[in-house]
């Protein structure tokens, strides 16, 4: 992915397989929210593919890519604060409805019967990820870790096979990212859910990832298991630097 004269992302290849959770790492600037940017179609790729159950996906818009099955949330939560929870995660399922406007402004049965059949669907969703006592609570009122569940709640709202989390331990205090990793690994079993997330917080990444792809300056410069990563000179040095010859 190239911007005017510079590479943000080169020769980068990586397979996410169903049921994985698998990690995108790297310095800041390394190109990771790039990357997923381009997967879901923010941006279209100077050159390469993007394939998504085998289906080429590279020049699709946003919409049409999480409508085939791909969610994800964002480094800086983006909730509608004025809106409860269960509004929040409704709006995230009409994207599946099958009436449109014209019948819902008008309030025949069909689209009233669909309605229900969605709200009581969000509600199911809402207990399994422990916000359902939470429901009619204004989303700005949540403390920020439980505004980031229901954030990655509203991206399961669309029924996705595939989620990607942008940093969703960013901000986070210890106490609030061991939550979150507890919260991950919960949806990952019981939503049989793959994720695919971009994280600096290394305590989760190698509790939690089955897979690490790492990136420095665009590059990838190692993939592995997370003991293989921790011990990759190539990634200490990426992160901490090297000593230059006098």
């Amino acid at each position: 992915m190239r911007f005017g004269g510079v590479t943000a992302v080169n020769d980068l290849t990586l397979h996410v397989n169903k049921g994985q959770i698998v990690a995108l790492i790297g310095p800041n600037g390394a190109g990771k929210t790039t990357a997923f940017n381009v997967v879901t179609g923010v941006y279209t790729p100077t050159s390469g593919k993007i394939l998504f159950n085998g289906k080429d996906i590279t020049a699709l818009k946003p919409h049409k890519i999480t409508q085939l099955g791909i969610a994800r949330t964002f480094q800086n939560i983006r909730l509608f604060k004025e809106l409860t929870v269960m509004e929040n995660v409704l709006i995230a399922k009409h994207l599946h409805l099958k009436h449109g406007l014209f019948s819902t402004a008008l309030h025949l049965p069909w689209a009233r019967k669909e309605e229900k059949e969605m709200r009581i669907e969000c509600e199911e969703l809402l207990a399994k990820v422990g916000l359902i006592d939470l429901k009619e609570e204004v989303a700005s009122s949540l403390p920020y870790g439980q505004q980031r569940h229901l954030e990655i709640a509203r991206a399961l709202a669309t029924n996705p096979k595939l989620l990607l989390l942008d940093e969703p331990a960013a901000g986070m205090n210890p106490q609030e990212t061991s939550e979150l990793t507890h919260f991950i690994k919960n949806i990952k079993n019981e939503f049989d859910m793959t994720v695919f997330m971009i994280e600096h917080h290394m305590d989760l990444v190698m509790e939690i990832s089955d897979a690490i792809y790492v990136l420095d300056f665009g590059e990838l410069i190692a993939q592995g298991t997370p003991d293989q990563i921790q011990q990759n000179e190539k990634v200490i040095a990426a992160y901490l630097g090297v000593e230059e010859d006098a």
